[in-house]
């Protein structure tokens, strides 16, 4: 009995261990396990298309960055027919291995032949993407080139973005970065450049790809819009270039920015961001322009100047005591830069050489009793008013009242100064861009129009913040004192003959771990220049604003953020030759040999044909041409080669050609003068690295420091 029991026990064990496997065999094939497909057992679903994502345009319709495709080739080596496979095999491993260059003729053979054996229809083909041109090609190989598909032939098309200027504008335009995330107008106008993605039925095959299929059936998807912005590509190059220029002669900067505004509208037609990388270069990383709010340092003294004029308290001939620039009030004592202060002086004196002791005490003495009228006056000028802009990343500028936390005895000098308030550069701009156009506060924009292969669907208006800013009368006076700056205060480096500038500079200290200056010395300092150009009849508004890293020495706007904006209104005056004045006089022109000897073929030729005295001789076939004088004194027209491995030689030419030349050929370029290249250094033939600087003297000089 005993053993009965004991063999029914073992039995009933296995029986219920039996059974645990079956229940856990179950569950795995449930929930774990990935069932082999047959081909009787093909799965279906539905997957999206991808829409090609719109481009983003330059003002002049010039890609800044757009929706590259690209193709993966795959092949269903099951669906030619025996005689069609066998017929083309050769030629078509062939043709692939020469195409990809990835594996030989005789490799591809075998693997063709092997997936065909397997059952394989969707079969990777080549070790890259392919581009559209190179598809059309793949597509005419043999057996692929059979219609309806009959050769196997499959494509996946997957886009790619591509910037075709590098890194130009990059922190502007921005990017979706791989958490979907967006910056600048990428982000900011995802919506419209995304497009709608179509719809297509995939099958699963052997292995667990998934093919698409029934294509009569898909839904196609719906192309992003393209985004015309209001960057000028050439302005955009000549204010990094600048930029760069500028930061390169010094190690302790750790970044820059420059913004440059059209006058008339708020079309914003560049804005670099540089900042320095771990690698010592510096990038678009960071939005210093839009998204940084500082203490903005004496460019905020217009803002001083305007409330003064307009509350009627002074004009530019009051006179103001500046003393021995130095002047204790309350707990601080306000100090000027140079030794020994400015004594008795006028308001337009003060503002030209920016004593921060005379705009402490005008504060002080007009608006101590009423400070509140001080601010109000700074919010009707609109300044630090938030734009809501049409990109992202809008940083917050803070102006203090009378009553609020931060608000003390010795804020409202401070702030008359350039301190003790927060400004972001497009802030700062846009009112000196208000001043510039008689008053109208004109909000900023980057985006023109929204488009659909190339015709305008949206129009983006430019659009004037309500009311102007102040009277006509304040306008003209500090249009004056603006002028007055670079005729003969802290910017006359600025001066020049061609054409009037007028504009303020600034240097502030960076507040860094809760102090100006820390217990070694060190200090961080952010220099600028704001203004605009031509004085007379204002075109453009720029700000350039310099930010170092700890230092014990002094920078200045004067002499480090002032020659940047000098670079960049000298290229915008170059590409803008209906600024340059007409030739004043009368009577007959005669000349042995023209002014300008080399340049552009279409426009030398035609000046010089144009001379009575000069007959040439014709001996230029391109583009870029030089005139010289042979042995019998004939005036002779040759070839130039204008683009070369090593530094071209652009002797004897205009600068507008010659910056083109130089630039074209990836180097910056600084100048001296106007008129014709008379000196090139280093000199013609030189082996230089890309983005090397060279120099070029013109035969008539002006005065630059």
């Amino acid at each position: 009995m005993k053993d009965i029991i004991s063999k029914v026990g073992i039995i009933y064990f296995f029986m219920v261990l039996s059974a645990l496997l079956v229940i856990g065999r179950i569950v795995h094939l449930q929930f774990f396990a990935e069932l082999p497909v047959s081909s009787e057992e093909i799965s279906f679903r539905t997957e999206e298309i991808e829409a090609v994502r719109g481009s983003i345009l330059a003002r002049d319709g010039r890609s800044l960055a757009s929706s590259v495709p690209y193709y993966q080739i795959r092949m269903d080596c099951v669906f030619p027919e025996d005689t069609l496979f066998n017929n083309n095999i050769d030629a078509l491993s062939a043709a692939l291995a020469d195409f990809f260059r990835d594996k030989s003729s005789v490799q591809y053979k075998s693997e063709l032949i092997s997936a065909r054996k397997k059952g394989n229809r969707y079969k990777a083909i080549g070790n890259r993407l392919v581009d559209y041109s190179e598809l059309m090609a793949v597509k005419r190989f043999p057996m692929f080139r059979e219609r309806g598909n009959r050769g196997g032939f499959i494509s996946e098309q997957r886009n790619r973005r591509n910037n075709p200027y590098g890194r130009l504008a990059y922190r502007t335009i921005g990017f979706i970065n791989t958490n979907g995330v967006g910056v600048g107008i990428e982000g900011s106008y995802d919506y419209y450049l995304k497009g709608v993605p179509g719809k297509q039925t995939v099958q699963r095959l052997l292995g667990g790809e998934w093919m698409p299929v029934n294509e009569q059936q898909s839904v196609m998807p719906q192309d992003g819009m393209d985004v015309r912005t209001t960057i000028d590509i050439d302005i955009q190059e000549a204010t990094e270039n600048a930029l760069r220029n500028q930061l390169s002669l010094s190690d302790v900067f750790e970044g820059a920015t420059a913004i440059v505004m059209e006058v008339e509208t708020g079309a914003v037609r560049a804005i670099a961001n540089m900042k320095k990388m771990s690698n010592g270069e510096f990038d678009e990383s960071f939005n210093y322009a839009i998204g940084q709010a500082t203490e903005p340092g004496s460019t905020f003294k217009l803002a001083t100047l305007v409330a003064l004029i307009e509350d009627g308290y002074v004009n530019l001939g009051t006179p103001v005591d500046a003393g021995n620039g130095r002047w204790k009030y309350s707990t601080k004592e306000f100090t000027d830069v140079t030794r020994g202060g400015y004594g008795l002086i006028d308001v337009k004196k003060a503002f030209e050489k920016s004593s921060n002791v005379a705009f402490a005490k005008l504060a002080v003495e007009y608006y101590a009793n009423n400070e509140k009228k001080y601010v109000d006056r700074l919010h009707n000028m609109k300044i630090g008013e938030k734009f809501n802009l049409d990109i992202l990343g809008e940083g917050r500028s803070v102006i203090h009242t009378p009553g609020d936390a931060m608000w003390s005895k010795l804020t409202l000098p401070m702030m008359a100064m350039g301190y003790a308030s927060l400004l972001t550069p497009l802030h700062t701009l846009a009112f000196y861009n208000a001043i510039a156009n008689g008053g109208k506060m004109m909000k900023p924009y980057f985006v023109e129009s929204l488009e659909r292969r190339g015709v305008a669907e949206k129009i983006f208006e430019p659009q004037e913040m309500s009311g102007s800013i102040c009277s006509k009368s304040t306008i003209k006076l500090v249009h004056e004192a603006l002028r007055g700056v670079v005729e003969h205060g802290t910017a006359k480096a600025l001066d020049d003959p061609r054409y009037k500038i007028s504009g303020k500079t600034g240097t502030a200290q960076i507040a860094f771990d809760g102090r100006y200056i820390d217990s070694q010395g060190y200090r961080k300092h952010q220099a600028s220049f704001a203004g605009f150009f031509p004085s007379d009849n204002p075109k453009y508004s720029a700000i350039v604003i310099l930010y170092t890293n700890k230092t014990r020495a002094n920078f200045y706007g004067g002499s480090w953020a002032a020659p940047v904006f000098k670079q960049i209104s000298d290229r915008i005056y170059t590409i803008n030759p209906q600024w340059n004045s007409p030739v004043e006089g009368k009577g007959k022109l005669t000349a042995s040999r023209p002014l300008i000897l080399s340049g552009k073929r279409a426009e030398t030729e035609k000046i010089i044909t144009s001379l009575p005295s000069v007959k040439p001789e014709m001996q230029a076939k391109g583009e870029w041409i030089s005139v010289e004088r042979d042995t019998l004194n004939r005036v002779v027209i040759k070839d130039s080669p204008a683009i070369t491995d090593s530094v071209p030689s652009v002797l004897n030419m205009g600068l507008r050609d010659a910056l083109y030349i130089l630039e074209n050929c990836g180097y910056r370029v600084r100048f001296n003068g106007k008129g014709r290249v008379v000196a090139q250094n280093p000199s013609v033939g030189s082996a230089i690295e890309k983005n090397g600087i060279i120099e070029i003297e013109l035969s008539e000089k002006y005065e630059t420091q």
